[in-house]
């Protein structure tokens, strides 16, 4: 035989390659439903910690002596950290970040659980910042994992991804309500156990899945620039418009049915549950939607609805508060799946790092929300505060018809 015909012997580069090749042949052409729902249980669980915070905000606020806006103020520095966003998306789109979704539920657990143990604004404003963190180190790696296993179905994939989240709002409210009953606030520790068996479950399941989209080499970053401008542009005015609705609804609600409707905690917390556990089924169906009737006629509607659902809650009789919390939860808080669907239409080769970029802006222009929300709350009261957010909200509609198709 002649020497050419030899099989070559193995080499480290080679060896890395197939390791590599292996690790990209995670049949992403098809949707992979059990990768879906495990990593859509982790966003469940990681969420239902960090969504700790606003049912929380009231005791907060009488305990620290503080006011609206540096109440609301708590959840920017928890935030904060998704400045870094563009940066983990970057490198998790060259190198597969799975750890980070596999230990972030545990830390944030621990984190988010030690609230009640610190007694001073700053000492709160440091924890939540590094909650930050580990909700970024999460956020910014998780959907492009969703995006690699969702296959073609990439908007139903998202929706389960984002309806967890929704789901996870909507039972950690009542969760921490039912903590602070049976422990006290300074007790609430004792539910860091669950975040950290998550993560433990998560490394038996994950550690073999890649967090980075496929052939990202064969596309340098400058190839994603155009389609940056024309999509984040117009995905900015869209957030600032509906950012003080989503604020008001998100961070100032709880606030809201204790000073004005002087409701206990478990009436505090079952106000975000009912407006989450409607975000749940909204964000599960509006991503599917979406895949089927288009991304920007899906928009319009929740964007054109929203608005006017917050307006009846503030006016409507007290009797239909309930029905309204929940089709406003199922038309405010549905746009963010689809939103997040799009941007992987856009960057399929950069998807962590657009979603990074994505959810970065979001931070910028959600904390500008909170503080523009809460301002207003401490000059002119809550209601009213209310009402220039949804008044607002109408200024996003005419951003759906600049969007890209798919």
């Amino acid at each position: 035989m002649d020497v050419t015909d030899k099989p070559l012997p193995p080499t480290d580069q080679t060896h890395h390659l197939e390791s590599e090749e292996a690790e990209n042949s995670d049949q992403s052409a098809t949707f992979q439903a059990g990768q879906v729902g495990t990593i859509a249980a982790a966003h469940f669980i990681h969420d239902s910690y960090s969504s700790f915070l606003s049912p929380l905000l009231p005791a907060l606020q009488a305990s620290l002596n503080i006011n609206y806006a540096l109440s609301g103020s708590l959840a920017v520095f928890m935030q904060l950290p998704s400045l870094l966003n563009p940066f983990i998306g970057y490198l998790a789109d060259r190198i597969s970040l799975r750890y980070f979704i596999i230990l972030a539920p545990g830390v944030t657990a621990t984190l988010m659980s030690s609230i009640g143990l610190v007694n001073s604004y700053v000492a709160l404003a440091i924890l939540l910042f590094g909650v930050g963190i580990s909700i970024a180190a999460f956020h910014a790696p998780a959907p492009a994992m969703i995006g690699r296993v969702s296959g073609p179905r990439v908007g139903t994939g998202m929706s389960i991804f984002m309806a967890s989240g929704e789901l996870a709002r909507a039972i950690g409210p009542l969760v921490v309500a039912a903590g602070v009953t049976w422990f006290g606030l300074a007790g609430i520790w004792r539910l860091a156990i669950i975040g950290w068996l998550t993560s433990i479950l998560l490394y038996s399941r994950l550690r073999h899945v890649s967090a980075r989209p496929k052939a990202v080499r064969q596309a340098p970053v400058a190839t994603a620039l155009p389609a940056a401008r024309r999509v984040f542009p117009v995905l900015t005015w869209l957030m600032i418009g509906r950012v003080f609705m989503m604020a008001a609804l998100t961070v100032y609600l709880p606030l809201f049915v204790a000073d004005v409707l002087n409701a206990d905690i478990w009436l505090v917390a079952g106000s975000l549950t009912v407006l989450e556990m409607a975000g749940f089924v909204g964000a599960l169906s509006s991503g599917t939607m979406s895949d089927r009737f288009g991304r920007k006629y899906v928009l319009f509607v929740l964007l054109c609805l929203a608005p006017l659902l917050l307006l009846a809650f503030l006016y409507a009789p007290d009797w239909l508060t309930v029905p309204i919390l929940i089709g406003l939860g199922l038309t405010a808080i549905a746009p963010q799946p689809v939103m997040l669907a799009l941007v992987q239409d856009q960057f399929s080769d950069h998807r962590a790092l657009a979603n990074g970029t994505f959810l970065a802006l979001n931070f910028v222009i959600r904390a500008l929300g909170i503080w523009v929300v809460g301002i207003l709350a401490d000059q002119i009261g809550l209601s009213s505060a209310f009402l220039v957010s949804a008044l607002l909200a109408f200024l996003a509609i005419p951003a759906v018809f600049m969007l890209p198709s798919r």
